[in-house]
């Protein structure tokens, strides 16, 4: 089965770019799955919509352990994710692309973790370096070859969603040393972590955040911006797939060792 799985937001699967496409359904301790499998120039590869097919789930209903467990279930290591994200950052700018390297967390009601005692126990999960600093090397290196404006490292701030943030909150998370702003990366990352899966996020710059920003922030704007960056992203997710080593030059499946998987 596939070893490398996208995650992404509305419209960056496109059915054209897989060949052999199959659709199975995943059943999970934590709801069933439908994933997408198909081949990508003799790269297995697996796709899940974050939001479905319809964009009909909202960021704070994802089921995001069953999305996660689900892809380990059917043997993926590695995945590459994609969110729309406000900017903090005045060198992040609209229609740029940043590949958070941390996060801070503040979400409020999602369930985060697959360690609630039980069977499978208590596990203090390591989070020193949240993404895949390996996953996003190859990023970086082919959205440079691809001419594509890329900043490697960034703060992600997670919210609940689904409203955008106040102005104040902007103005906390900025003096907090965050940079971007979005509602899905968490507890997205940290599942990955747990299961020992490398996980990289391609930000999209949509907008600047509220107070930032001069205007009323929309949620048309956001989606006007992802139709503009739609290709690029696209582009950037499938080139880096045959660049992706087959060994693991990082620390992100450490937690198997500690918990003897």
């Amino acid at each position: 089965m596939a070893e490398i799985a996208i995650i992404g937001g509305t419209g960056v699967y496109d059915p054209h770019l897989l060949g052999n496409i199959s659709h199975i359904v995943q059943d999970t301790p934590y709801g069933s799955v439908e994933i997408t499998v198909g081949k990508y120039e003799d790269v297995e590869v697996a796709f899940i919509p974050r939001h479905g097919r319809k964009h009909s789930v909202p960021p704070h209903l994802i089921n995001y352990r069953a999305n996660i467990m689900a892809l380990n279930m059917i043997g993926v290591k590695r995945i590459l994710a994609t969110a729309a994200v406000g900017s903090l950052h005045g060198d992040f700018k609209p229609g740029q692309y940043v590949l958070a390297d941390q996060f801070l967390d503040f979400t409020k009601t999602r369930k985060n973790t697959f360690y609630e005692g039980g069977k499978r126990g208590v596990v203090h999960c390591d989070m020193t370096v949240p993404y895949c600093p390996q996953l996003r090397d190859v990023l970086m290196q082919v959205g440079e070859e691809e001419g594509l404006i890329m900043h490697n490292g960034g703060v992600y701030v997670c919210t609940e969603g689904p409203r955008f943030e106040t102005a104040a909150e902007i103005a906390m998370f900025k003096r907090m040393g965050g940079h971007l702003v979005g509602m899905t990366s968490v507890p997205e990352v940290c599942l990955a972590r747990e299961l020992g899966i490398c996980y990289a996020n391609v930000c999209i710059v949509t907008n600047y955040a509220a107070g930032i920003s001069p205007n009323i922030l929309t949620h048309a704007e956001v989606l006007e911006v992802m139709k503009k960056s739609i290709k690029s992203v696209r582009r950037l997710i499938m080139a880096s797939l045959k660049y992706i080593p087959e060994e693991k030059k990082c620390d992100c499946a450490k937690i198997l060792d500690e918990i003897g998987v």
